[in-house]
């Protein structure tokens, strides 16, 4: 499993994923096996974008097959925004990692994902 030096780095990319979430489980942000590369999670955010009705998200963390919540059932009031993971408090995923995501209602939810690709 790649885990590049951070102080020997070729290149650190930024990027940015954004989807409305469903109420079916997607994978969001997956780091390849055999990628020799390492994402750094800097930020999730999610808007609720319905004006009357709150949903719940759902979001796991998943390595070596086991699944970890970074949000579980979480309610995100109508016309509100939640911030998941900020920069200080970033996720690292190694080959073979991803980041999942659901929500109550399909299309109410919108989650913004910002890292940056290292390798």
């Amino acid at each position: 499993m790649a885990n590049p030096n951070l102080l020997n780095l070729t290149s650190v990319l930024g990027e940015s994923f954004i989807t409305n979430l469903t109420t079916s489980t997607v994978d969001l942000v997956s780091n390849a096996a055999s990628s020799n590369k390492l994402y750094r999670v800097n930020s999730i955010i999610v808007a609720n974008i319905d004006t009357v009705n709150a949903a719940t998200v759902d979001v796991t963390f998943t390595r070596a097959g086991g699944v970890r919540y970074i949000a579980r059932d979480v309610n995100v009031p109508a016309q509100s925004t939640l911030i998941l993971l900020a920069k200080d408090s970033a996720v690292y995923l190694m080959e073979n990692d991803k980041i999942s995501g659901s929500a109550s209602a399909s299309s109410d939810l919108t989650i913004i994902i910002s890292y940056d690709v290292m390798e």
